[in-house]
């Protein structure tokens, strides 16, 4: 899907570009569904990462009600939207640099207590992959199929995680130089994810049980993976660090997504796809009314107070997902009509500034699999003894 666009974007690089080639390349109506579909994305990333920071305070203060620590996050990244943009700049890059410091600790210290460095010098190795298991067994009690639904269920949980990679593209129209700027900032997308995403879960995955009680499929109070980590090698201070430093991140992520999401409402309303009082701007050029309406929605956090932060937090998680598979479903649609277009018009795509490899059978290939994953995420309510209507439409009510 990021070789797509960036073929697509080296080649058109134009503000607001994934709605842009939707519309070009596809239909009008396309490219208006994934205008709304994106701000509808960042809107409910907002509730997600909120709900995500409201479920770790829980660690310190499971007394206060959560309805506090919304209106403390939601203010607070409010404030950070309708200042100056320097403002939101500069704490952006203090965030992300705090962001990158902890996950590189982080690995290195799983390194450490995996080797045994930890307070009770305990040799961890890949005990935890023999006992209870590198993967559990989810809904069947057959072994095989378990494991395969477990793995299947997690791919919404990943595309939660991984959501937010296509906006490399946004800034594509303002950049100097796209068809040296862009690819590079396609390949760093790879190495990032593999780096802090499957190298971070694998460390997890070796030092922490999959049947600890305190993950979020647990009963009792959720920690960080890396929190409980700490915690059964006997560190005391360290666990307190962390989740300060993980809840700074979700904090970070609501206020990234109230930013990207206001932008996007301001680019909807100027190509008269949304009401024209979204044009309104301060002195400064802040789209305060698109702040607002996108930060609006955040309020849907306090779903937490009555239905459980956990389970809130899954709810928006699902849906966030099931936006950004839609966006990533139609970015790979784009690029099959664009190459279409190409070869009908004789274009040699040798002669691009970014060419992607394995076309057209990437684009197909992503296709199906975002389909899949689309109409099968809520495969567990069918499942007997499992229906939930709440879990139901959180899968499937973004399809449509």
């Amino acid at each position: 899907m990021m070789q797509c666009l960036g073929e697509m974007t080296t080649w058109l690089p134009l503000p607001g570009v994934i709605a842009q080639l939707g519309s070009r390349f596809v239909d009008p109506a396309f490219g208006f569904a994934i205008g709304w579909n994106q701000w509808y994305n960042c809107a409910i990333a907002i509730c997600g990462e909120i709900s995500a920071a409201v479920v770790l305070v829980q660690y310190w203060d499971d007394t206060t009600s959560p309805a506090v620590w919304i209106s403390i996050i939601l203010i607070l990244v409010l404030l950070l939207n309708c200042a100056t943009v320097s403002i939101y700049g500069e704490a952006e890059f203090w965030f992300a640099f705090i962001k990158i410091i902890t996950i590189v600790g982080l690995l290195i210290f799983a390194l450490v207590i995996g080797l045994g460095g930890g307070l009770n010098q305990d040799r961890l190795g890949f005990r935890y992959w023999k006992d209870p298991g590198a993967m559990r067994t989810y809904i069947s009690s057959d072994p095989n199929t378990g494991r395969f639904l477990s793995l299947f269920s997690v791919l919404v949980n990943a595309a939660f995680v991984f959501g937010g990679v296509e906006q490399v593209a946004v800034a594509a129209g303002e950049a100097r130089n796209p068809t040296r700027s862009i690819p590079k900032a396609i390949d760093r997308v790879f190495y990032r994810i593999l780096y802090f995403y499957v190298f971070g879960a694998f460390a997890i995955g070796l030092i922490v049980p999959s049947n600890s009680p305190n993950l979020l499929s647990g009963s009792s109070t959720v920690k960080s993976p890396w929190v409980i980590a700490s915690q059964n090698a006997g560190v005391r201070v360290l666990p307190h660090i962390i989740n300060a430093v993980v809840i700074t991140s979700a904090s970070s992520s609501a206020n990234a997504n109230l930013y990207t999401g206001s932008r996007y409402l301001y680019a909807l309303a100027q190509q008269s796809q949304a009401p024209k009082i979204f044009l309104r701007c301060s002195k400064q050029g802040n789209p305060y009314l698109c702040v607002l309406m996108t930060g609006l929605i955040g309020a849907l956090t306090y779903m937490s107070v009555s239905a459980g932060g956990s389970t809130v937090f899954q709810w928006f998680q699902s849906l966030v997902a099931i936006a950004y598979l839609c966006t990533w479903s139609a970015i790979c649609i784009a690029y099959i009509r664009w190459h279409k277009a190409l070869n009908f018009q004789g274009v040699n795509r040798a002669e691009l500034g970014f060419r992607a490899t394995g076309q057209l059978y990437s684009a197909y290939g992503g296709l199906c699999f975002f389909l899949i994953v689309l109409l099968f995420n809520g495969f567990k309510v069918f499942t007997k003894g499992n229906w939930d209507v709440k879990d139901f439409v959180s899968a499937y009510v973004g399809l449509p």
